[in-house]
């Protein structure tokens, strides 16, 4: 039975490879493996895949939308070029990648979603790499690396990514705050080294920009008028700020609040409500610093639905790698899997086969969100509880999970990778070597370095 798990996984590993929607397909890879299990299919179609499914979108929903319609607010509006431009010119030509990697972690840790920072710097990045006479095949490694690797080590991260552990451990969005920045700035420290040493391997080898590219894009360094870009950093830094406070304070509510509400704590629903309410301060705010770009109630509109509409394909997509996660953790060869991983324990915790774990299942989906989930729904409550007899606290699986989710999840697969590549007119032939060495060998070296640091000392 186990053969028939890992043909399932393939399988929809493939069709994501392709290209093809996965919220189509997992369900169908989903009900194949579980037909040969003997399962009835009709009931765990209805009740297994979409009860969880539908039970994480409801969890998920306000989430995925509101940073939806932060990010592409920030975009419609100008705020996000205008913090690029900024800091691009701040650093100088000396720093182009250092620019291009710290500009891009700034805009994402403020909460602005990964393709509206993709399409803010390539514009930005590839003015600069003309200047330079830097070889574009290059550009994708500071995007990828800033956006995808040592931000998803730092604590308080608003992306979903730094939310989901929290709906099965309990834990706020700051878990591990301590682990994550050592180990964070380890990948930085790395990345950028290997970043340098390309430019330079690229400048002896008398290379340059290159021409016959597509999607070119005007020079966004030319004159164009942007809202204030200190006033414009406001609503993502009132997000980090507002996020912490709640994050603080929800769990000292009065408890008579969930009065009729008996499956809900404070703490359990602490992460998503402090999230919650830091984006709507941050989309309150983005309106009032962005009314000059955002003048008119079409073009507040606009951004609204098309910021709601990719909030839609973004959880649906996850809730479908959700429902078949659960189906998988169903059968019968599955205990012979999770007993395997749960043996890989050179240190006699839960850390390293969370880490094993969450990896394998980001690689085969292609997605650091729908990896994790697929973890925890089908090994969640194992990992907890062996923390808890092994006195690991909640808060480093939390940070554990979520670094472990930014390594095999940049497999030539991945949705980021295609989507950047293609915004950036390049292909994985020319620029996937940067983004394996940044986004997959250092994230995993580091985090494996981090475990057994961990492991051997404070364990």
């Amino acid at each position: 039975m186990v053969i028939t798990i890992i043909l399932s996984l393939l399988l929809l590993m493939f069709i994501a490879y392709k290209g093809y929607p996965v919220i189509v397909f997992a369900p169908v890879c989903a009900i194949l493996a579980a037909s040969t299990a003997g399962m009835a299919l009709l009931p765990t179609y209805t009740d297994i895949y979409m009860g969880n499914a539908v039970a994480y979108i409801k969890n998920m929903f306000p989430i995925f939308l509101l940073g939806a319609l932060f990010g592409k607010l920030m975009e419609v509006s100008g705020a996000a070029k205008s913090i690029a431009v900024w800091l691009t010119n701040k650093a100088g030509a000396k720093h182009v990648m250092l620019a291009i990697v710290l500009t891009t972690a700034i805009l994402v840790y403020g909460g602005v979603s990964l393709f509206v920072v993709t399409f803010t710097m390539y514009p930005l990045a590839a003015s600069l790499f003309k200047r330079l006479n830097i070889p574009k095949r290059l550009l994708v490694g500071p995007i990828f690396f800033g956006f995808a690797t040592f931000t998803y080590a730092l604590p308080g991260l608003p992306q979903v990514q730094n939310v989901i552990p929290s709906n099965y451990l309990g834990t706020d969005i700051f878990a591990g705050g301590i682990f994550g920045c050592v180990f964070g700035f380890l990948i930085f420290a790395t990345g950028m080294v290997w970043l340098q040493y390309r430019v330079r391997q690229a400048q002896a080898a008398g290379e340059g920009y290159g021409e016959g590219h597509i999607n070119e894009p005007p020079d966004a360094l030319a004159g164009e008028e942007l809202p204030n870009p200190i006033l414009s950093m406001i609503p993502m830094l009132a997000i980090l700020a507002v996020n912490f406070v709640m994050t603080k304070s929800i769990p000292l509510w009065d408890p008579k609040m969930l009065a009729g509400f008996p499956h809900l704590t404070l703490k359990g629903q602490t992460a998503s409500w402090a999230l919650i309410i830091a984006l709507l301060t941050g989309i309150f705010l983005i309106l009032i610093v962005g009314r000059k770009k955002l003048n008119t109630s079409l073009k507040i509109a606009d951004a609204l639905t098309a910021g709601a509409v990719g909030s839609l394909l973004a959880i649906f997509n996850t809730a479908a790698e959700v429902g078949y996660g659960n189906v998988i953790s169903k059968l019968p060869g599955f205990r012979v899997v999770a007993e395997f991983l749960l043996k890989l324990d050179p240190f006699g915790s839960p850390l390293f086969p969370e880490f094993v774990t969450v990896n394998i299942m980001a690689g085969i989906t292609g997605s650091a969100s729908g990896g994790m989930v697929i973890a925890f729904e089908a090994m969640g409550s194992r990992f907890v509880d062996w923390a808890n007899a092994a006195g690991i606290p909640m808060e480093m699986l939390h940070r554990v999970a979520v670094m472990a989710a930014c390594g095999l999840d940049s497999l030539p697969h991945n949705g980021a990778v295609i989507t950047t590549l293609a915004i950036c007119g390049l292909t994985h032939k020319q620029s996937y070597k940067d983004i394996f060495v940044l986004s997959v060998i250092l994230p995993i070296a580091s985090l494996l370095l981090g475990l057994i640091v961990y492991s051997l000392f404070f364990v």
